[in-house]
């Protein structure tokens, strides 16, 4: 299955679907995502909250591909900031995950309470030249987020990951990122504690195409131009969330899953440090 791509602004290729291997933890870990692998998914997105950065590079390590032939991505967590810190934190990212190199690392989120994610971005700066990572992005970030730490290092980040689903589109912010170059990526792709499976926006395109809501939703995501993460360790659903390249959503049925957004769409609460993406 050929699987399309992006480039991003530092000329790096990210493929259009990726692989979330939040909450998988210990053996489950390292067999979902193998599974994954040999299902043709070759971005796999980790995170130092996550808990699951050794399970992540085991899996690099037994799948039987070469390592340049997959891309993993972490984050440094709010905690962290710091510069130092943040340097220390992608060294154990690398420790753990047991690479040489990370193909992009983010900034897990602006943590705008203590306010210093701009050194935590100079410090991905700073190792991208060393060439411990490839590209660089950051996470949860606003307009003004961005805006910062572009002034402050000249550097753009080349993707920025955000909760995005038919509750939640982001329309202001995907349109922020596209005016500055930057990549989005979508996290909780498929709907955070509720997905909309039963709306008549997704059931009625699923059973147009004859293909699952869950793929619409996908659908929707890469022809939105955002690369969704979605995370599943039952191989026939990772399949399944892969092939959506066979079919395309007409533009009133993209209109019809956007226009889904609403109020409460985002429906985390609470430190977003704590939480489980990020």
């Amino acid at each position: 299955m050929a699987i399309p791509t992006h480039t991003l602004n530092d000329g790096s290729v990210l493929p259009a679907i990726g692989f979330g291997t939040y909450p998988l933890k210990d053996d489950e870990a390292v067999s979902g995502i193998v599974s994954a692998i040999e299902a043709g998914y070759r971005l796999l997105d980790t995170a130092v909250n996550y808990g699951n950065e050794r399970e992540v590079g085991e899996a690099v390590r037994v799948c039987g591909l070469p390592r340049e032939e997959l891309l993993v991505a972490s984050k440094i967590p709010g905690r962290d900031h710091e510069y130092d810190a943040a340097i220390a934190s992608v060294h154990g990212s690398l420790e753990r995950l047991g690479l040489d190199y990370l193909d992009l690392h983010f900034v897990h989120w602006p943590n705008p309470s203590v306010g210093k994610y701009a050194e935590a971005w100079r410090a991905l700066v700073d190792l991208r030249e060393e060439g411990l990572v490839r590209s660089i992005g950051v996470s949860n970030f606003t307009a003004a987020h961005l805006d910062r730490v572009i002034a402050e290092t000249g550097v753009t980040p080349a993707v920025n990951q955000i909760e995005l689903h038919p509750y939640f589109p982001q329309v202001e912010m995907r349109a922020v990122n596209a005016e500055r170059g930057i990549q989005t990526e979508s996290w909780s792709p498929l709907g955070k504690r509720q997905a909309p499976f039963a709306e008549p926006a997704v059931a009625d395109a699923a059973e147009v195409h004859g293909v699952t809501p869950g793929q619409v939703i996908l659908r929707w995501q890469v022809q939105l131009g955002s690369i969704p993460i979605p995370k599943s360790a039952a191989p026939d659903r990772q399949r399944a969330n892969l092939d959506v390249f066979g079919f395309e959503l007409t533009d009133a049925e993209m209109s019809a899953i956007t226009a889904l957004g609403r109020s409460d769409g985002r429906l985390f609460g609470g430190d977003p440090d704590t939480h489980e993406e990020m």
